[in-house]
């Protein structure tokens, strides 16, 4: 059977996550309209009759780091491509002009050795107007396949690719000791990162990257039901007003917003529970 790791690279916002979401087939890695949205590497596992495929969904690579958090996400982007990968998913959004970020993760995937493949996204929009200046990246990679993360479009294609460049090995990971999602964190990190997801999402351009999420409490009780308490940490006060909204309008559908999603995973019902809270210094303590 054919095992190995590859990774997923580009920069930010080209659909990395959502493509793993729909390759692997449920939801592994947070997706939202803004980047810098993974802050870590998410290891998820594909398997089925041609073998295993563990993914590593890498941060998006920033050519100028503002922050000691985006310091650290570039940093995290880096170790993975220096560890063991069996093969490289170089992905891009023709629809966006390229850039320095672009020539930036362009450029450290070129002195890669492994196997690398090259994947146009967004491959539903027809003729997208910025093709023409990745065309020449083409020749560095072993295979060029298009893509539609949202819309599915070509993945078992993908797989097949991803699968006929890893080696014939037996299986790295045990699924069967994995619980949903087969991830490399736990439950309260997946947590987390769904709350933080869904404040994205209502809050869009309101409030900037300033904020992360803390679970406290994780509780499945007797009847079922799964009890999640969380807080929302922002770097100023009125960050946290905007966060909270109008009589507490905007915490609420945050709130219901991830119970929803648990709710129809799990298929049990979920309470959610959260605060909000202003920590100047809460981009500090993350590892």
């Amino acid at each position: 059977m054919k095992c190995g790791v590859v990774a997923l690279i580009g920069r930010p916002n080209v659909g990395k996550s959502t493509l793993l979401n729909n390759l692997v087939g449920r939801k592994v890695s947070i997706t939202s309209p803004k980047p810098q949205t993974t802050r870590f590497a998410i290891q998820a596992v594909y398997e089925d009759d041609r073998g295993q495929i563990i993914f590593v969904d890498t941060p998006g690579i920033y050519e100028k780091a503002p922050d000691a958090l985006a310091k650290r996400v570039n940093a995290v982007a880096k170790d993975i491509l220096a560890s063991g990968i069996d093969c490289v998913l170089y992905i891009v959004d023709p629809t966006r002009a390229r850039d320095i970020e672009e020539n930036r993760a362009f450029g450290l995937i070129r002195r890669l050795s492994m196997p690398k493949i090259f994947a146009y996204n967004k491959s539903d929009i027809i003729d997208p107007e910025h093709k023409v200046e990745y065309l020449f990246m083409e020749e560095e990679f072993d295979e060029v396949i298009k893509v539609s993360a949202l819309y599915h479009k070509n993945l078992n294609t993908l797989l097949s690719s991803l699968f006929s460049h890893l080696p014939e090995r037996g299986p790295i990971v045990d699924t069967k000791m994995l619980v949903q999602p087969a991830l490399n964190v736990n439950s309260t990190l997946f947590l987390s990162e769904l709350i933080r997801e869904k404040a994205y999402l209502f809050l869009r351009k309101e409030v900037p990257y300033t904020l992360t999420a803390v679970v406290d409490d994780v509780e499945e009780r007797e009847n079922g039901t799964l009890y999640v308490k969380a807080r929302i940490l922002t770097s100023q006060d009125k960050y946290k007003i905007m966060i909270i909204g109008e009589g507490g309008r905007m915490i609420r559908e945050i709130g219901m917003a991830v119970r929803k999603e648990l709710e129809t995973s799990r298929g049990k019902k979920a309470y959610v529970e959260l605060v909000v809270e202003t920590d100047p210094h809460w981009m500090d303590y993350l590892q």
